[in-house]
Order: structure tokens, then C-alpha cells, then sequence
């Protein structure tokens, strides 16, 4: 048997060097965007600030004085940074600079609104986080009576390893460590959005190739600052744990499970909490006030409406940067966990046993050559090149990671090894775990086309969904069902064959390497999702600063792009979560000794009833916080308009921290039931649970998920009148009109809260599974 060629050195050096080289990529994308200028010059006596870019749009669209301009949006930003900024300010402005005015404030409280939510919301989570880990640390440290002493290991009964009080420490703290990564992810992917929104206007003054360019750095920046901090935290937290646990490899890649716990415990936070956020503020800005005040959808006095774009960015890119991560240290814990107790762990080879950051590390290296095909070798020139290039990164990213897996299995493992599988060893060869990682990655790129096909209106089933609406509200809801359900079909069998494939090449590690795989293009995945609100917000910047009709059209065509890579994304997150979920199962399988799961047996099928079921119960409630939230909205904004003096008027700022308030106090108390849910049952039961909800969840989010994006872009598709059949539709107001909006608001809360939850929802019970298995052993 040959061992691996890449020695142990090699791998302690190649990982946390691919990370460093991500994360100094990001920071130089970062650092392109920022040369985009935002001010016509800096001889004015004024130094470069965020408030000039506005006055840069103007300037080329309107013909406005150069000195005048920089000289009022220093004076304004100057106002603004000093929180005093009043209608009397600009009340001797022109129309047009009106218009300036109106944009830098909504520009601003965005930015200040975003980050006045994440800081609300992170203090509700970081009581949650200290509570959640003194839960973990009394129930695993009580496994054994906090004891002290050595233990014989659970796979070994002849060989002592560390106490279970240690394993409880060191699983506290990397949940922590988890927890603060995907929280610092969420806040720099939301700092980076706000960042570059308003250059991504500027650009397309230049063209649509000079914006989509922006558009996509930005969102690249948050791609490799995640997967790069990410891959470094774990690297080092397993390399710091090793110091105290010595040989015991199976104690020390347990404690390390609780990297994933924390991380997609913070995702179901950023998830939801921005997804109720947004919905609520949405159904708020519009009844009150654009029915009720008769004011502008973009008003910056409306609230609700700056609190809505907040919300756009928060579950968007925050949110989804937290999912993300979530699977991709969950996937790594389930396949650390099953590698620990097979002859990588058992044998103490290191190169092996870190095949999966291996696979993390070189997906990086490969991220950043796909990013430079749509950067700096291929040029977007026109609006119909903008999808296709978002595609072609997919396709790129999928096709060269193909071969560096190929290189990784050569290198990295010995020529043929065992692996666990359920209580016994099972031989398996180098190019069987490549076909394990590769069927998973290409089963991501299959579910992320098919995704693309039931919810973009370039195709044939959004658009039969959009003229259903020639007969009402009803027909397009009926469509709309029917397509959400008939989505599933392809993304389930494409899981399935990857399961099936993987599972009888490796057991549940190829499985756990498969999610890998899935996963192991996440950077392009993470930057072609963000680009999507980027893109969206530079399009409402456009609007509101009054810019020309052919910029906003390029805005739009960049924004139009980004709602398809939006639905992509989400196609990526569910069947990443899928793999996951099973490969954690796994993992509480084989750490849990359990031979098989008897479905026949009434403690299993018990369970298996109740896992059916939570995602249905997740749902009502995630849908129900979204109404309720709403009510409390309208009711909120109302009572500004009534109760506020000068808030019409524009004199008087709107009070944005309540309506923060009532959108995040709504989020939270929906947590907490599927976070004991696994908890009270005994591990027979809970085997029937975990594998239930995993059936049940990843149906219904396939479903509702493609049902709300195909809603959406049916009104878009009507709105945009972009073919023959859309003129018919159309335009705004008309009877079919209506009802594709009356689609959209039903679709709204289950593409962007439940649909988006449900992936988290099923990996979190998975990985609690594990990493309180030890007490639940103990009780049952």
C-alpha cells in the first residue's frame, strides 16, 4: 500500500498558505473597488468622502456645477456624520440636487440601518451564545460527573483518552470560535455590500462591463474573506486543541464538532431574523406608505421602506454568508469525526486525516483563477453577456476543480485505506474518494441549473406561470404550487445518485466528502449571491439620484442577473445542506455505535413521523412571525406618521431602531423550539427524527424556495414587458398585473424566511445530535 505523497509538513504548510493567499485576494479586490472614485477631484479643498459620489452622477447626467456640488455634499456630510442632518438643509437646493440630497440620505441610513440591525440583532445572539455555551458545557461536562480523570475511549476500550470535562471545554470553546467566525463573516459581507453599492452606480456610467466588474469584486470579497477565515480558524483550532490531546485524534475531532454548531446556530439567526426583517418592513412600507401617505416607495421618511433595503442585505448576504459557512464547518466536522475513528485516525496519519481541508484549500486557489475569467480575461460589453458570465463561473469554477480533486486524492491519500462504517472497516481506494468529492461537486452544479430553470423568466415555466395571470390571482397561485413542487424532481435525484454513489465507494465519508465537494466552490458561490443585492441596491441608487433612462437600464440588466444568481444560491445552500445533514447523521450513527436504523421498529418510526413534521412546524412559524411582524409594522409606522411631529415634513428623522426592534424580538422567539427539539429524545428515536426532518425539509425548501422565486420574477417578467406575451400582460396596474403581485407577496416570506431557514433548521439538528450524543447516551 503506498502512502501519501505530500508529506505531513506539506499539509500543515499548503492550508493555512491557501487561506492567507484568500484572504490577501480578497483584500486586494477590496482595494480595486475602493479606486473607483468618489468624488469628481480632490483639489477642492475637500477630502474625498462617500457623499460625493452622488454628485458624480449628477455632474455627467445633469450638467451640475462641479464646485458647488462637492462644497454642499461635503457640508452635507459633514451633517450627517454629526447625526443633525434636517429638510432645512437642502430646502434651497434645485430639483435636481433635491433628488441628490434625497439619495445620500436613504444611501446613508441603509448603511447606518444595516449596521443598527446586525448590532441589535448580535446582541440578542451573544446572550444566546453565552447561554448556548454553558448549555453544551454542563451537558457534556455532566456525561461523566464533570470528571477529571482519563477514560477509556469509545472506540478503544484499551486505551485511555482525555476526561469528559476536557471534551466539554474544548467543545465550548470551538463552538464560540464557530459562532464569532460566522458572525465577523455576516458583519464584513454586509459592511462590503454597503460599501459598494453606490460604486457600482458610478460604473455604469461608464458601461455595463465597468459595473458588473464592481458588482462582482465586491461580492468576491466577501467569498474569500469567508471560505479564507473560515478554513484558517478551524486549521488552527485543531492544530491548538492537538496540543493537549495528544494521540486521542477521535476525543479531539468530537470537541472540534462544536465549530459547526456555532456556526449554523448564528446562520438561523441571520437567516430568519433578516428574512422576517425584510417581508415585514416590505407589507409595512407599502400600506402605510405608499397607500396610506401617498408618498414614494424610496422615501427615505417611510421607516419601514429603509428598513426593507436593510433587510435585503441582511438575509441576503449576511444570512447566506452564515449558511454557507454553517455547511461548509459542518460538512468538515462530519468527515473529520468519521476519519478520526478509520485508519486515518487510528494510524495517526496526518495528510489524510486532513484530506478535507485539503480540498478546502485548493477549492480557494481554483476560486481565485475563476474570478480573474470574469474580472480581467473575459469583458462583459453588453447587457445579454451579464448571465452568461455569472454561469460560466460556475461552470469554470467546476470544471478546474474537477482535476485539482483529482491531484488532492493522489497526493494527499495513501493508495488504499479503511474508513468506518457502521461498527466495521471498510476498504476503499484513492480514486473511489475522488469520485466521492466529484459527483458531489457536480451534483451542486446540476441543482444550481435546474434551480435556475424553474425560477428565471428567461424560461418557459415562470413564464407559463405569468400567464396564468390572465385569469387571477387563483390560476397564478396554482401554477406557482405546481412548479415549486415539480422543481424538486432533478435536484432530489440528483442528491440521491450522489448519495448512492458516494455511500458505496466510502460509507458515510464519502459521503461526508461528497457536501465537501458540494461545497468546495463556495468563494464563486458566495460571490455570484452577493452580487445579487449589490446589484439591486445600485439600481435603487440610480433610480433615486434621477440618472438617465440607459443607466438604469444597464442597473437593471445587472440586478435582473443577480435575482437568477439569488435563486442559484439558494439551490446550492439546500443541497449542500442535504449532504451535510446525512453526513452528520452519519457521523451520530457510527459516534453513537448504532449497526442500522429499523424503521420498523415504533421508537424509530416515532421518530421518523415527528422529524416529518418539524419542518411543516419550523415553517408555520417563521410564516407566522412574518405576519405578525407585519401587523406590528404597519401599526408602528402609522403611529410615526400620526404621532411624530415633522416626519412628513422631512424635518424629523423616523425612529429606525424600533422598527429594528420589532422585526428582531419577532425572529427570536421562533428560535427556540427546534433548538431543544433533539434533546428529549433517546438515540433510537432520534435516529428516526434526524432522518425524517432531513426528507421532509429538504423537499419542502426545494419547493417553497423555487415556488416564491418563480412568483417573483412572473411579476418582473410582466413588469418588464420584455417579449410580445409581456406587453400582453402588462403594463403596471393592469388585472394581470395585480394578480402577479398578489403571487409575489405570498412568494416573499417563503422564498427569502422559511425556505432559506429550512436548510439551517436540518443541519443545526444534526450537528446538536452530535455533539450532545454523549449525554443523550447516558440517559437512554
Amino acid at each position: 500500500m503506498r502512502a501519501s505523497i505530500l508529506p505531513d509538513l506539506g499539509a500543515e504548510i499548503l492550508i493555512p498558505v491557501c487561506a492567507v493567499i484568500g484572504i490577501a485576494f480578497s483584500l486586494l479586490q477590496w482595494v480595486l473597488v475602493s479606486k473607483v472614485k468618489l468624488s469628481p477631484g480632490q483639489d477642492f479643498g475637500s477630502p474625498r468622502n462617500d457623499g460625493a459620489d452622488e454628485a458624480h452622477c449628477l455632474i455627467e447626467e445633469g450638467g451640475l456645477n462641479v464646485h458647488n456640488v462637492v462644497g454642499k455634499c461635503a457640508d452635507i456630510q459633514n451633517a450627517i456624520s454629526q447625526g443633525c442632518l434636517a429638510l432645512s438643509f437642502f430646502l434651497s437646493f434645485s430639483k435636481s440636487t433635491n433628488k441628490l440630497v434625497l439619495q445620500r440620505i436613504t444611501r446613508n441610513h441603509v448603511h447606518a440601518g444595516a449596521t443598527s440591525f446586525l448590532f441589535t440583532e448580535y446582541q440578542y445572539v451573544g446572550i444566546f451564545m453565552v447561554a448556548f455555551a454553558i448549555l453544551i458545557f454542563v451537558f457534556l461536562g455532566s456525561v461523566e460527573g464533570f470528571s477529571t480523570t482519563s477514560q477509556p475511549c469509545s472506540y478503544d476500550p484499551f486505551k485511555m483518552c482525555q476526561p469528559a470535562l476536557a471534551t466539554a471545554a474544548f467543545t465550548t470553546i470551538s463552538f464560540l470560535l464557530g459562532a464569532i467566525t460566522s458572525l465577523v463573516s455576516g458583519f464584513l459581507g454586509m459592511k462590503i455590500a454597503t460599501y459598494a453599492n453606490a460604486r457600482t452606480t458610478l460604473e455604469a456610467r461608464k458601461g455595463v462591463g465597468k459595473a458588473f466588474i464592481t458588482a462582482f469584486r465586491s461580492g468576491a470579497v466577501m467569498g474569500f474573506l469567508l471560505a479564507s477565515s473560515g478554513l484558517l480558524v478551524l486549521f488552527i483550532a485543531i492544530n491548538l486543541f492537538k496540543l493537549y490531546y495528544g494521540d486521542d485524534w477521535a476525543g479531539l475531532f468530537e470537541a472540534i464538532t462544536g465549530y459547526g454548531l456555532g456556526g449554523s446556530s448564528m446562520a438561523l439567526f441571520g437567516r430568519v431574523a433578516g428574512g422576517i426583517y425584510t417581508k415585514a418592513a416590505d407589507v409595512g412600507a407599502d400600506l402605510v406608505g405608499k397607500v396610506e401617505k401617498n408618498i414614494p416607495e424610496d422615501d427615505p421618511r417611510n421607516p419601514a421602506v429603509i428598513a426593507d433595503n436593510v433587510g435585503d442585505n441582511v438575509g441576503d448576504i449576511a444570512g447566506m454568508g452564515s449558511d454557507l459557512f454553517g455547511s461548509y464547518a459542518e460538512s468538515s466536522c462530519a468527515a473529520l469525526v468519521v476519519a478520526s475513528i478509520s485508519s486515518f485516525g487510528i494510524k495517526h496519519e496526518l495528510t489524510p486525516m486532513l484530506y478535507p481541508l485539503i480540498i478546502s484549500s485548493v477549492g480557494i486557489i481554483v476560486c481565485l483563477i475563476t474570478t480573474l475569467f470574469a474580472t480581467d480575461i473575459f469583458e462583459i460589453k453588453s447587457v445579454k453577456e451579464i448571465e452568461p458570465s455569472l454561469k460560466r463561473q460556475l461552470i469554470i469554477s467546476t470544471v478546474f476543480m474537477t482535476g485539482g480533486i483529482a491531484i488532492v486524492s493522489w497526493i494527499a491519500l495513501p493508495s488504499s485505506f479503511t474508513t468506518f462504517n457502521f461498527g466495521e472497516q471498510k476498504d476503499v481506494k484513492n480514486w473511489q474518494l475522488f469520485l466521492c468529492v466529484a459527483v458531489g461537486l457536480w451534483a451542486g452544479l446540476v441543482i444550481g441549473f435546474v434551480t435556475e430553470y424553474y425560477t428565471s423568466n428567461a424560461y418557459s415555466p415562470v413564464q407559463d406561470v405569468a400567464d396564468a395571470c390572465r385569469a387571477g390571482a387563483a390560476t397564478n397561485v396554482i401554477f406557482g404550487l405546481a412548479l415549486g413542487y415539480k422543481s424538486c424532481i432533478i435536484p432530489i435525484f440528483a442528491i440521491a445518485a450522489s448519495i448512492f454513489v458516494s455511500f458505496s465507494f466510502a460509507a458515510m465519508y464519502g459521503i461526508a466528502v461528497a457536501a465537501l465537494g458540494m461545497l468546495s466552490t463556495i468563494v464563486t458561490g458566495l460571490a455570484i449571491d452577493a452580487y445579487g443585492p449589490i446589484s439591486d441596491n445600485a439600481g435603487g441608487i440610480a433610480e433615486m439620484a434621477g440618472m438617465s433612462h440607459n443607466i438604469r437600464e444597464r442597473t437593471d440588466a445587472l440586478d435582473a442577473a443577480g435575482n437568477t444568481t439569488a435563486a442559484i444560491g439558494k439551490g446550492f445552500a439546500i443541497g449542500s445542506a442535504a449532504l451535510v445533514s446525512l453526513a452528520l447523521f452519519g457521523a451520530f450513527v457510527s459516534r453513537a455505535d448504532i449497526i442500522a436504523v429499523d424503521v420498523l421498529t415504533p421508537k424509530v418510526f416515532i421518530g421518523l413521523l415527528i422529524g416529518a413534521m418539524l419542518p411543516y412546524w419550523f415553517s408555520a412559524m417563521t410564516m407566522k412571525s412574518v405576519g405578525s411582524a407585519a401587523l406590528k409594522m404597519v401599526e408602528e409606522v402609522r403611529r410615526q406618521f400620526n404621532t411624530i411631529p415633522g416626519l412628513m415634513e422631512g424635518t424629523t428623522k423616523p425612529d429606525y431602531a424600533t422598527c429594528v426592534k420589532i422585526s428582531t424580538d419577532a425572529s427570536i422567539k421562533e428560535m427556540i423550539p427546534p433548538l431543544i427539539v433533539g434533546i428529549f429524545f433517546g438515540v433510537e428515536t432520534l435516529s428516526g427524527v434526524l432522518a425524517g426532518s432531513l426528507v421532509s425539509g429538504v423537499q419542502v425548501a426545494i419547493s417553497v424556495s423555487n415556488t416564491g422565486g418563480a412568483w417573483d420574477n412572473a411579476k418582473k417578467y410582466i413588469e418588464a414587458g420584455a417579449s410580445e406575451e409581456a406587453r400582453s400582460l402588462g403594463p403596471k396596474g393592469s388585472d394581470p398585473h395585480k394578480a402577479a403581485v398578489i403571487g409575489d407577496t405570498i412568494g416573499d416570506p417563503l422564498k427569502d424566511t422559511s425556505g432559506p431557514s429550512l436548510n439551517i433548521l436540518i443541519k443545526l439538528m444534526a450537528v446538536e445530535s452530535l455533539v450532545y450524543g454523549g449525554l443523550l447516551f447516558k440517559l437512554f
